[in-house]
């Protein structure tokens, strides 16, 4: 299958610190690709510059058109479930929300205040829009954080059902998804280990 993203010798950091380097994968679509490593080695900030979010240091990155979760839900408090949906729909150019809606078992509360919500439900309205992007390439940053077990599955199965219809995704996760894919260790990867240690949680 088709490449929907390709690294050659990437090199990334953030404040002037590289974290990694001589990183090299392509991910194909119906494929997953889990970013293991501990707290500190970088994942955040790969994710980030695949996504586009910050320039990456050295190398190559070819990909096709992707959409980005992390760890903030880019929800509007003031707006409805629905509302939140219906505005991402636009954005993307999505269609209708009401697959996103079951997919997330956000329907019974399609008419509840964003602010109302518990964070569990406001990260599940979050990972909604991924399906309203209509992007074959999902870039996720701990995506189950504040997810329940049920929640984490229904949210495993939302990936797979995008893997099997050619779409990829790369996440950044400490949770196992049972996702058909394959893990990638960035610990051989890093870069200035005790300069990456001392910035902690979020790297």
């Amino acid at each position: 299958m088709n490449a929907l993203l390709e690294a050659e010798e990437l090199s990334v950091g953030r404040g002037g610190v590289t974290l990694l380097q001589g990183l090299s994968f392509a991910v194909a679509q119906g494929e997953a690709l889990v970013l293991r490593g501990p707290n500190g080695c970088g994942k955040t900030t790969l994710i980030r510059a695949l996504a586009g979010l910050q320039p990456v240091l050295a190398g190559e990155l070819r990909g096709a058109e992707a959409v980005y979760a992390g760890h903030l839900d880019g929800i509007k408090a003031q707006l409805t479930v629905a509302e939140n949906l219906q505005f991402w729909a636009r954005v993307m150019g999505g269609g209708g929300i009401d697959a996103a809606l079951a997919a997330f078992d956000l329907g019974a509360l399609a008419d509840r205040p964003a602010r109302n919500l518990s964070a569990g439900q406001k990260r599940r309205l979050g990972l909604a829009r991924l399906l309203l992007a209509g992007r074959p390439l999902w870039l996720l940053d701990e995506p189950t954080v504040s997810l329940d077990s049920a929640s984490v599955g229904a949210f495993a199965g939302v990936v797979e059902s995008h893997l099997a219809g050619g779409g990829a995704a790369v996440i950044a996760t400490h949770v196992d998804l049972g996702l058909s894919g394959r893990d990638l260790d960035l610990r051989p990867f890093r870069a200035l280990t005790q300069a990456a240690d001392a910035f902690g949680d979020g790297w």
